[in-house]
């Protein structure tokens, strides 16, 4: 699985860059675009759900606006991650014919392509994020330096998902449709917007089967919170999104073969 990508890592920069260039070619404000759209979207979220629907993350009377944007928006920048992943892959083989048709091309790295693309997004609403804490908490705990150990399986679960769904999309052109309506039933089953303590017991079980829960609750501990993760929890995540990237690989490369049949 990343062998075929370090091989080709030269090739899946310049596709990068292609892609990001071509996301904002055309537009006024260009890169700013991807700074711009996280801050709006933020300041609705945090708008209807502390102003209108007057929630609040927990009962300490401390809290503030700021601190309750910060922590919704780390989870909406993770789970933009996977929106990216989840409506963009099923679509990677369709719309590159040329390359399935006229050249040997390596097409299982249309997959990290769109991996770092997403990354892309993410670091700068990522830095962002971090400008925020700043200003909010006057410091970032030590225990932050733990997130790169919580996102690299969810990268891996994500690279997966998107073998997978790319391979399906060659033969079932409705899977575009019913992964936009997945990301978004993601997100709201996932503690994005609520804290997964305001839930019964057997309900916060059902949570965390949702691939988004585990990483959003880890990566606000040590971000935020400045606790340590659940490494058990990590351990069981890391196996299980090793398990999805190799099968999802696999799948992808034994049906490879009748893409071009099929365009």
């Amino acid at each position: 699985m990343f062998t075929q990508a370090w091989k080709n890592r030269s090739l899946i920069w310049q596709l990068l860059k292609r892609d990001v260039q071509a996301r904002y070619r055309g537009s006024a404000l260009g890169l700013l675009w991807s700074l711009v759209t996280p801050i709006v979207m933020l300041s609705i979220y945090t708008f209807v759900f502390q102003t209108v629907f007057k929630s609040r993350w927990s009962d300490s009377s401390g809290e503030t606006t700021l601190s309750f944007a910060i922590i919704l928006f780390l989870g909406l920048t993770i789970h933009g991650l996977l929106t990216e992943t989840l409506t963009k892959s099923p679509l990677l083989i369709v719309t590159n014919q040329n390359f399935v048709k006229k050249i040997v091309f390596p097409l299982d790295i249309l997959s990290w392509v769109t991996l770092m693309s997403g990354l892309f997004t993410f670091i700068i609403s990522f830095v962002l994020l971090l400008i925020l804490i700043l200003f909010e908490l006057k410091t970032i705990p030590l225990t932050a330096l733990l997130l790169p150990i919580i996102l690299l399986p969810y990268c891996i679960l994500l690279l997966g998902v998107s073998w997978l769904l790319a391979a399906l999309g060659v033969y079932l052109r409705d899977i575009q449709q019913i992964t936009g309506t997945l990301a978004t039933l993601l997100l709201f089953l996932s503690p994005v917007f609520y804290s997964t303590s305001i839930l019964p017991a057997q309900f916060q079980t059902l949570l965390f089967l949702n691939p988004l829960s585990y990483v959003v609750e880890a990566s606000r501990a040590v971000l935020i919170y400045g606790n340590l993760p659940s490494f058990s929890g990590l351990a069981i995540y890391s196996l299980v999104a090793i398990l999805v990237a190799y099968a999802g690989n696999h799948f992808f490369r034994k049906v490879k073969p009748g893409f071009a049949d099929v365009l």
